[in-house]
């Protein structure tokens, strides 16, 4: 395997602290699809400073803990946001939350997007499906900090019109003059009069330099294989496409195993990667 990781800092090793869930309480719930759920979670108390592309790990009393990215805006530490899919025990459970109920909480962990790399240039931000919610806060501070960045474009692909989350906020995006947004779907629905495709067809035609733009995406491996490869077909440096990889994350510091590709920890050397190492650690098969 050429993918290592010599050219990460070294991550502190965690403390007792960083391990022990601590309680929060559910401020509110909302439906995103029929099977995916945001839970925003009070934390004023202790404000959770996080950089965009990071994840907690959430715990439902009883059953276990599943690795959740944030979603929410990281200039709001007070009120976290998690996007979950029900998939399994956990999530299932994480799923039923009502406003009250109280979870356990530890984190952040991992690696984010790496947004300062992409200062003076473009920003290209390109999601499929629950996709969308790891890349939701650097959406937010590219928006709070629009005067570092040239274009900042945000491609969206879904199977379906009803598998997109966030809609609403996609729709102001759509009519904000400072990204350019644009969503599309492998099936229309009744209604649906945007594109139909794969999302390579937004990446194709988007209006960013590719000298001087920055890719991250998250979403279906398959995906993001066709979003590197479209992207550099337009001539993106492939150390400047960067890709998060959120498989098998179990405890979220590197001692499980569970998500081990190689020589590399996602949740502890990810999940974040630039694409070198990304189209490496792919090939490894799941098991």
């Amino acid at each position: 395997m050429s993918a290592t990781t010599e050219s990460l800092p070294p991550l502190d090793a965690p403390t007792d602290d960083e391990l022990v869930p601590r309680p929060v309480r559910v401020a509110a719930v909302r439906r995103e699809t029929h099977d995916t759920i945001t839970l925003d979670l009070d934390c004023a108390d202790m404000p959770l400073h996080f950089t965009p592309g990071q994840f907690d790990m959430l715990s439902a009393h009883g059953l276990g803990e599943a690795a959740i990215s944030i979603s929410s805006d990281p200039a709001r530490p007070g009120l976290v946001s998690h996007t979950i899919r029900e998939v399994g025990w956990v999530t299932t459970a994480l799923d039923r939350m009502e406003v009250g109920d109280t979870i356990g909480m530890r984190g952040p962990y991992g690696r984010g997007w790496p947004l300062q790399e992409a200062v003076g240039g473009d920003l290209v931000i390109v999601a499929g499906g629950i996709g969308l919610a790891p890349v939701r806060p650097a959406v937010l501070h590219a928006l709070a900090h629009r005067d570092q960045y040239h274009e900042v474009c945000l491609l969206v692909g879904a199977r379906t019109p009803g598998d997109l989350v966030f809609r609403q906020e996609l729709e102001s995006w759509v009519r904000d003059p400072r990204l350019f947004t644009a969503t599309i779907v492998d099936r229309a629905g009744p209604g649906w009069e945007g594109p139909v495709g794969v999302v390579t067809r937004l990446v194709d035609r988007a209006p960013f330099d590719p000298d001087t733009a920055t890719v991250i995406t998250c979403g279906p491996e398959i995906m993001m294989r066709f979003v590197a490869r479209s992207a550099l077909a337009r001539g993106v440096s492939p150390h400047r496409i960067h890709a998060s990889l959120e498989r098998n994350m179990r405890c979220g510091v590197g001692t499980c195993g569970h998500c081990q590709l190689g020589p590399v920890f996602v949740c502890r050397d990810g999940p974040v990667f630039p694409w070198p190492d990304a189209s490496t650690l792919l090939e490894v098969r799941e098991w």
